[in-house]
């Protein structure tokens, strides 16, 4: 029997445009979206009486609403879910524009199942689109296309959904796009199962040759050539390498224009509006659950969470993966289909997988491709109360999953994946080590081509020393290490790994990483592109040499100080070490923007900002502010010992106005040398201190006139080495020990240690020699 609030599906349409024709006349994604769209509506009732019921409208989230490595170069919706509406005559009472991910189309159909059932509202229409063939397409030749709107009425955001998804060791070394994370797991996967590199190559082949037939009877299919296994697998001059294994034929074809759109109402309102019940189809089980990040996954070769997700669901519709008739797995990399396989229990060639031809061969419409999905599998269940289909949907890498199981029988039942996310969460992360250093063994790799020519190295491994995993590329211009990792197993092989600011380097043995790694500078360069070292007796003068950029800092500046102030600890003669900016204006105004905008990779050494918010210090430094210190600025000026400003000084951590937070140690100083509350005052609401107040906060020592500024922080230097630098390091090293103590019992407790070194300083001697003979002590420092 059914009730009236049981949730059906009703209507399903696609469409697609193909690269012909008038360039200029290439729809907009709310466009096509809205073509699909229509076509659900048709396809529910030819009469075309739906939209004025529909109340809520929910929009897959584009491509380029979803990072900026897809811009928008010819404009976008202001409100996709209004647009779409309003091209199809609907007015909904509530308009969302999805999360991100692969896995959105099927989430939303189960989570408004749930809202239908509930009588929160009576049909909702699914729909997305894009249009990144027409965009490319347009910009080669040269085709300007308006594709802006705005559109009056509200809409609710669900956000890009990203967190869990990056991370900034990933972005350090070179896993931004799809295919290179896909394919470090894809390798592990194949190292688990213990096949050989020609044996799991042909498995990939064979099980996405059958999609490619597939595509090519699809009328919605944006491209129809047939492959063999042959062709995929082979890499030719047109289906060159993307990332190691794969070749362009096993991966997701992001250049299409495609758009699907789905249905949803209650069986009550389906028989009020006189939908013909041949139409309905009913969502029987559900489930969605998310993986680990990517680089704490404890097995980088297999996904938990897509697995349990499928079981689940079949296990709440009371069927095997052997049952299903209809089965579309999301394939935009070979290791999700063969990881669905593995869930199901099919072999390969059992069933087939698909009923679009999948996103190597039908097409990747973004975000959208599932709901493509769920189209095919609906019309393919139609008329068969018997038969039973399962969509699984995949965002991310291998991150985020939703599965549905569907049939024409009516079925309905709330489904939890809490216990399910719950055991997934409860397995200990793997611990990740961000700067290794040592020998280290291979877990698994890939090489990223571009434009068919290997060029950079991936390596995941474990350090020998304590098993934890690391992420590191291969030294630039090692050519030798990238052919290894082409043409042999390097799965369980031993690697030497340094981490630097960039990234982690691997190399094949110590001998090889020696004469790879960068000499160490000696001493000081008579020029530097961005800074200035002068050495006066025993002080060091450092002066940031870009005021044409209020002196901010692009990676180069920060390698340049981070040379610099390596040599102001290794060299003994100097004991003091003052920095400041050149100019009038600034001190430092933190990251170079222009630079960062640019494209180009965005760095740090591991010494930290300007060479010193991350550097564990033995000398003193002073701050000789004598302008805008702000953000990087700040936190330079916070990791030093002493801060002379000027007058004019200006002090700010503005990065929560531009989204960002003062992660290079602006929060963890600032709480520890200011009163907590004036400090989060500065940290939540960026706002510009000057140096009187800074003075009065606690983090400026001394403010003096602007002309005298220099003046005054080299007298202050001259203070400091009137001492013994045995004792002004000592001390420092003694605090720097002590300070993760909160009690004073604790701290006490570490004391022996830099007294045992006090204790073998000739300082130790002479101070109170020179004391007893009424001379000025003679500091060597040693």
């Amino acid at each position: 029997m059914m009730l009236d609030n049981m949730p059906v599906i009703v209507g399903v349409g696609e469409a697609v445009e193909h690269l012909s024709g008038d360039l200029s006349m290439a729809s907009s994604a709310q466009a096509l979206a809205a073509r699909a769209a229509a076509a659900a509506l048709r396809d529910a009732s030819a009469a075309g009486e739906l939209a004025a019921h529909i109340d809520v409208v929910v929009a897959t989230r584009t491509f380029s609403d979803t990072t900026s490595m897809w811009p928008a170069p010819f404009g976008r919706t202001d409100n996709m879910p209004r647009s779409i509406a309003t091209r199809v005559g609907a007015d909904p009472r509530r308009a969302i524009y999805a999360i991100a991910g692969g896995q959105s189309p099927q989430r939303n159909v189960n989570r408004w199942s749930e809202k239908l059932a509930a009588g929160e509202v009576s049909m909702v229409l699914l729909a997305g689109a894009e249009v990144i063939a027409s965009t490319k397409a347009a910009l080669k030749a040269g085709i300007k296309l308006d594709w802006s709107e705005t559109v009056d009425g509200d809409m609710e955001d669900e956000g890009l959904g990203l967190e869990g998804l990056l991370s900034f060791d990933m972005l350090k070394h070179g896993i931004v796009g799809a295919p290179p994370g896909y394919a470090l797991c894809e390798n592990a996967r194949r190292v688990r199962l213990g096949m050989s590199r020609e044996d799991y190559a042909r498995r990939m082949a064979e099980v996405l040759a059958p999609f490619s037939q597939v595509a090519k009877d699809n009328p919605y299919s944006m491209f129809d050539e047939v492959f063999t296994p042959e062709q995929i697998l082979e890499p030719t001059s047109g289906n060159s390498y993307v990332a190691w294994p794969y070749t362009k034929a096993m991966v997701a074809k992001d250049g299409v224009n495609q758009a699907a759109a789905v249905l949803l109402t209650t069986v009550g309102k389906a028989r009020e509006l006189g939908i013909a019940e041949d139409k309905w189809i009913f969502l029987n089980a559900y489930a969605d659950a998310n993986e680990k990040k990517l680089l704490n996954r404890p097995d980088l070769g297999s996904s938990p969470a897509l697995k349990g997700a499928i079981r689940q669901a079949l296990e709440i519709a009371e069927i095997s993966g052997k049952d299903l008739n209809l089965i579309d797995v999301y394939s935009c990399f070979p290791i999700v289909v063969l990881e669905a396989m593995e869930a199901l229990g099919l072999e390969p060639g059992e069933k087939r997988l698909t009923e679009t031809g999948g996103l190597s061969f039908f097409g990747g419409p973004g975000n959208n491709y599932s709901m493509h999905g769920i189209a095919a599998v609906v019309r393919g269940l139609r008329g068969k109360l018997g038969a039973w289909g399962m969509v699984s949907a995949n965002g991310g890498i291998i991150n985020k999953h939703s599965v549905g199981v569907y049939s024409a029988r009516p079925a309905w039942r709330k489904c939890s994946s809490a216990r399910l996310q719950s055991a997934l969460d409860a397995v200990p992360d793997t611990k990740l080590e961000k700067l290794p250093d040592g020998p280290g063994t291979i877990e698994t790799y890939t090489v990223e081509f571009r434009r068919g020519q290997p060029e950079q190295a991936i390596v995941v491994g474990r350090l020998d020393s304590t098993g934890e995993r690391f992420v590191a590329n291969g030294f630039p211009g090692d050519a030798a290490f990238i052919e290894r990792l082409l043409n042999e197993d390097m799965a369980g092989q031993p690697v030497m790994v340094a981490g630097f600011g960039k990234n982690n380097c691997v190399a094949s043995t110590f001998e090889e990483m020696q004469a790879l790694r960068p000499e160490k500078a000696t001493a000081f360069r008579e020029n530097y592109e961005y800074c200035r070292a002068l050495v006066n007796g025993n002080v060091l003068e450092v002066v940031i040499t870009r005021p044409d950029q209020m002196n901010a800092l692009n990676p180069m500046a920060h390698e340049e100080l981070d040379e610099i102030f390596d040599l102001f600890e290794a060299n003994p003669s100097l004991w003091v070490a003052i920095i400041t900016g050149e100019g009038e204006k600034a001190f430092c105004t933190g990251n170079d923007l222009k630079y960062s905008a640019s494209g180009k990779p965005v760095y740090m050494p591991r010494s930290g900002f300007g060479g010193l918010t991350s550097r564990a210090r033995t000398k003193p430094v002073v701050a000789a502010v004598n302008g805008y210190a702000f953000g990087g600025g700040m936190e330079i000026a916070l990791a030093c010992d002493i801060v002379i400003a000027a007058e004019t000084a200006l002090f700010a951590l503005p990065e929560v106005k531009v989204g960002l937070i003062a992660g290079a140690g602006g929060i963890q100083r600032l709480t520890r040398q200011i009163h907590f509350k004036q400090a989060m005052d500065m940290l939540i609401t960026g706002r510009q201190v000057s140096a009187e107040e800074g003075k009065t906060l606690g983090f400026v020592n001394q403010v003096v006139p602007a002309m005298e500024l220099m003046t005054a922080a080299r007298d202050y230097a001259k203070l400091i080495c009137k001492n013994s630098p045995t004792s002004v390091r000592l001390t420092k090293e003694m605090l720097a020990e002590t300070e993760r103590f909160s009690a004073i019992d604790d701290a006490m407790r570490v004391f022996p240690d830099v007294l045992d070194k006090l204790l073998a300083s000739e300082d130790f001697i002479e101070g109170p020699r020179a004391f007893a003979q009424k001379r000025p002590p003679r500091w060597t420092g040693r």
